[in-house]
């Protein structure tokens, strides 16, 4: 019986960059929209902090330009920042015309947060929960929309591309082309082919690579992993943002973000012992200084005095302020016996952005042909070398709308190809060695968090190199005999992601923004991306 869904459009991911693309192109055309769990399981769902964008009359777009290119410390594509920002308003409008509840002050002006690393009050927030009331938004409107078909629990496996016709292509091969993809419907474990005409990347991203993470289970990278294995190119995946502050919780997955929208209202980074604020040691901007500066002084001085936490200190503000603008960090911490308008928090960096992934232009266009790609999956010159607060979600509406323009009327003149194979179980059986993939899960977690993290050197990167080529080793010959499943296909994503991240790392000599490294402290002064 022929498995197949032949779709114009195929955009695989629900959050807010695939939603945004989804909504623009359904004015025109029918779109399918893949999500392997349920629609609203996604990053965009779990962001705290907000969206940043100039809507302030004292603020400007060159404020707001020249703070990410700060953040990204020397390798942010100039031309992309101000495009992304100066488009910025134009997009927060949409949310707004679409219902986005943000917070506003009492005269009705929308209330402006601010964050590590931004000169001015620019984030727009929605209590401490505004990636959930984006994703709300998004959804609601998409199911008002006939034109706009969302398959829930469909896995997606692999892209298909010339090789599928079985033609030889490497990563050098000229006009690759990407004609849909396998994908995994969840309830029948039956393994179809969607042949689409345009196909749109928005995954998210790949926080589960490290042991602590602020991102949900299904952040595993499947995007970047797939668009590698189909001869895409990938760059500066050596740039892993730790956000300095989520919950000291051991063995709580995924960890509680403190959101640092809570350090722009006034908290503070302490020592656990003598509760001395430690920041101007760092940085004169102290607690609001960019991510990789705050995590790296954390980790500096856990490891200096043997805590495996530092404080964070919001005691000093009003606590009906504290409790109406952060309900869901008071609640959750309530439960954990803190109340943070009395007690300091326990924090520690965990995983959290990655910068990389697969390369895109303007437009979004990747290095495959019929490929477009947005959001936490793509490096789009945007974030550098390291991700402004809150300039995420910004990046996803943006490049929503420059995607939609750029495919809006792409698929005249292009045909399914129908010559793509049915995937092909034969020889695999099912087996009870679960256990193999839940534990190459968690050792390829063990040992990025302990090669591989916030600060790293050329033998722990070695070291992280040669496990985890043996774990590949290991999964792909599970993975020649055995049925196909979610599990298994997310293990073999982690481990590309894995390798690309250790393999970028290797290649850059030199510290920059989130890559740091003990043998070369210091900046090269060549300014370059790892591409792969």
């Amino acid at each position: 019986m022929d498995q197949t869904i032949r779709t114009e459009y195929l955009i695989i991911g629900s959050g807010v960059a695939g939603l945004s693309i989804a909504l623009k192109m359904a004015q025109h055309h029918k779109v399918l929209v893949l999500t392997k769990t349920e629609r609203g399981e996604t990053n965009t769902a779990y962001a705290q902090g907000g969206v940043a964008s100039v809507t302030d009359e004292l603020d400007t777009f060159e404020k707001h330009v020249a703070d990410t290119l700060d953040a990204g410390d020397g390798l942010c594509d100039e031309d992309v920042v101000r495009m992304v920002v100066e488009n910025g308003p134009d997009r927060i409008q949409e949310l707004l015309d679409y219902g986005a509840n943000f917070d506003r002050e009492d005269n009705g002006e929308l209330m402006l947060g601010k964050e590590g690393g931004h000169s001015e009050h620019r984030i727009l927030h929605a209590k401490d929960a505004t990636g959930w009331e984006i994703q709300r938004v998004l959804l609601e409107q998409a199911s008002k929309n006939s034109n706009i078909e969302i398959l829930e629990h469909f896995f997606v496996l692999d892209l298909l591309t010339q090789h599928h016709l079985g033609r030889y292509i490497n990563r050098g091969t000229p006009n690759i082309n990407c004609y849909g993809v396998y994908a995994l419907n969840l309830e029948s474990r039956k393994v179809i082919r969607i042949l689409s005409k345009i196909t749109v990347m928005a995954t998210g991203g790949s926080g589960n690579v490290y042991a602590s993470t602020t991102n949900p289970p299904i952040a595993t990278g499947d995007g970047i992993a797939m668009a590698y294995r189909a001869m895409a190119r990938v760059a500066n995946m050596e740039f892993n943002q730790f956000h300095p502050t989520a919950i000291y919780d051991p063995g709580q997955s995924p960890a509680f973000l403190i959101t640092e929208a809570l350090r722009g209202k006034g908290a503070i980074l302490k020592r656990p012992y003598s509760k001395e604020e430690f920041m101007q040691e760092y940085d004169p901007r102290k607690s609001l200084a960019p991510r990789d500066i705050v995590a790296r002084a954390i980790d500096t001085e856990m490891k200096k005095s043997g805590m495996e936490y530092v404080l964070l200190d919001a005691t000093h503000i009003p606590a009906h302020e504290l409790t109406d603008e952060f309900p869901t960090i008071y609640k959750t911490l309530l439960k954990k016996g803190i109340d943070f308008t009395k007690d300091m928090i326990p924090v520690v960096p965990a995983s959290h952005y990655i910068c990389g992934g697969i390369l895109i232009d303007k437009i979004g266009r990747s290095s495959i042909q019929s490929l477009y790609a947005c959001g936490e999956c793509t490096c789009s010159g945007l974030h550098g070398a390291n991700r402004l607060a809150s300039n995420s979600l910004l990046e996803g509406l943006v490049y929503g709308q420059n995607i939609y323009e750029a495919i809006k009327d792409a698929t005249k003149g292009i045909t399914w190809e129908e010559e793509i194979p049915e995937w092909n179980e034969k020889g695999t059986s099912n087996t009870e060695e679960w256990v193999l993939i839940s534990h190459n899960f968690r050792e390829v977690q063990s040992i990025m968090s302990n090669y591989v993290g916030i600060v790293r050197s050329d033998l722990r990167l070695e070291r992280a190199m040669r496990r985890i080529d043996f774990i590949f080793q290991e999964t792909e010959a599970f993975y020649q005999k055995t049925k196909v499943s979610p599990e298994l296909a997310e293990l073999r994503n982690i481990i590309t992601i894995a390798y690309l991240i250790i393999k970028s790392a290797s290649i850059r000599k030199e510290s920059r923004g989130l890559h740091c490294t003990t043998d070369y402290p210091d900046k090269s002064g060549e300014i370059w991306n790892t591409v792969l």
